[in-house]
């Protein structure tokens, strides 16, 4: 993998590439070493639990809020497959979707129309893809079903062990070695009670108290609902599920001043990781584009892409019609071998098969493709207005990866160093000491 490559991967928003950088290689080792900075100014004892605390919460939630919805959806989508679905059929479909500037409308994407139109190939790969249409078109409130269950289990199961699991372990932790220490200081035959003193008993209360306020819930879906839902990107879930951690944090907390700490930093934590970066990136490209003149908006690995720049020179870029559904489809049915169409493909906005024919089972955004359009043919006419096209795209390249730097260190700087700092200024407002409300004795 290239450095572009990897700059491209934690420049995408959409995904967890950033949020993996920030939250693992920079924010949790920045926020312990805070945490034990600010603690010290009251006690060593104390800045040591502190230390150790946020050492466990921060690389198991860590690991637990990345790699937990993937590593659910995994094992449920093969549920799914087992049960004779394919899960990739995008419950959006359901929806025959009709071109608004064409007289008369025309019907360009949905369930019956894919099937229609895709049946008619015999590629034995696109046969499969009609089929799966066709099962969960015969079977939707089944389908609709697994794929409730799905969201439910992606997002639910790492948020309790989050929000409501990891912080009661890690606090009994604490109480146990605290004890531990006093039990010491008095005798050693003190020590062998502590030695007997077991998580059994306080994970069964845990997980029993839990399931007792499942009960009897029953949580119902609509139809459209489920396809909001199903369609939910992972970045998405994990903004859902660190909202139920904060829920989960604050309920957990062992006192109401920990509780606000722990509000104030969870929040701050949510606007910093999923609404700020956005706003960055488009700050910094609209910057660039200013200053430098320069279209910065795509992606840096179709920059230095050269049977794009060299297409570019030759004149020789196909593109859509225009942004209308007709065209679009047109073009990308069509010419899947275009430039246009692999980069859409590159950038998620259209789905191929092996064979070469768009997948019908995946839902193409017509206006997210039309906006990529857009930015491709802004692209092409600002580089052929250049003198130098290849110079002109190494300079947007090189824009464009400092762009995704800087949103990165921007980001992280909130998140790792002014977040933590001002949480203990919080503290130290609300409580007057500097130490963890919930670790004062």
């Amino acid at each position: 993998m290239t450095i572009t490559n990897i700059i491209s991967a934690i420049g995408n928003n959409s995904s967890i590439y950033p949020l993996m950088v920030r939250d693992l290689c920079i924010e949790a080792p920045s926020k312990i070493l805070i945490a034990r900075k600010e603690n010290l100014k009251e006690s060593r004892e104390i800045a040591n639990d502190a230390t150790r605390e946020k050492t466990i919460d921060e690389y198991a939630t860590s690991a637990i809020w990345l790699g937990g919805i993937p590593a659910t959806e995994y094992v449920v989508d093969k549920f799914i497959s087992k049960k004779g679905y394919n899960p990739n059929v995008n419950l959006k479909l359901f929806k025959e979707e009709e071109s608004l500037k064409n007289t008369p409308k025309e019907i360009y994407q949905g369930l019956e129309y894919n099937i229609k139109k895709f049946g008619k190939n015999t590629t034995k790969e696109v046969q499969d893809a009609v089929a799966d249409l066709i099962k969960v078109r015969d079977n939707k409130s089944v389908f609709e079903g697994l794929l409730t269950k799905k969201f439910i289990a992606a997002t639910v199961i790492p948020t309790v062990i989050m929000g409501f699991v990891l912080p009661k372990l890690n606090f009994a932790l604490t109480r146990k070695i605290r004890e531990q220490k006093a039990q010491n200081k008095r005798s050693q035959n003190s020590q062998e009670q502590i030695k007997q003193t077991s998580f059994t008993s306080f994970d069964r209360k845990i997980f029993s108290d839990f399931s007792n306020n499942q009960k009897n819930k029953n949580i119902n879906f609509t139809g459209s609902l489920v396809s909001t839902i199903a369609n939910l990107r992972t970045v998405d879930k994990m903004a859902i599920s660190d909202g139920g951690l904060t829920v989960g944090r604050v309920s957990t907390s062992r006192n109401k001043e920990e509780g606000y700490m722990n509000a104030f930093r969870m929040i701050g934590s949510m606007i910093l990781n999923f609404v700020t970066p956005i706003y960055i990136a488009k700050g910094l490209d609209k910057l660039a584009n200013k200053i430098f003149k320069v279209n910065v908006n795509l992606d840096p690995l179709i920059l230095e892409n050269k049977e794009f720049i060299e297409a570019i020179k030759n004149n020789k870029i196909e593109l859509p019609k225009s942004n209308s559904a007709k065209d679009l489809f047109e073009f990308i049915d069509t010419k899947p071998n275009s430039l246009f169409a692999k980069f859409a493909q590159q950038a998620g906005e259209v789905s191929y098969l092996e064979c070469g024919i768009r997948d019908p089972r995946k839902y193409v955004d017509v206006k997210k493709l039309g906006k990529f359009k857009d930015e491709f043919e802004r692209f092409i006419k600002s580089a052929q207005n250049s003198k130098n096209i290849e110079k002109f795209a190494k300079k947007a390249k090189f824009i464009k990866c400092g762009n995704i730097l800087a949103n990165v260190g921007i980001s992280s700087f909130l998140l790792a160093g002014v977040l933590p700092v001002a949480t203990y200024k919080f503290v130290k407002l609300t409580t007057g000491s500097y130490s963890d409300p919930g670790l004062r004795k």
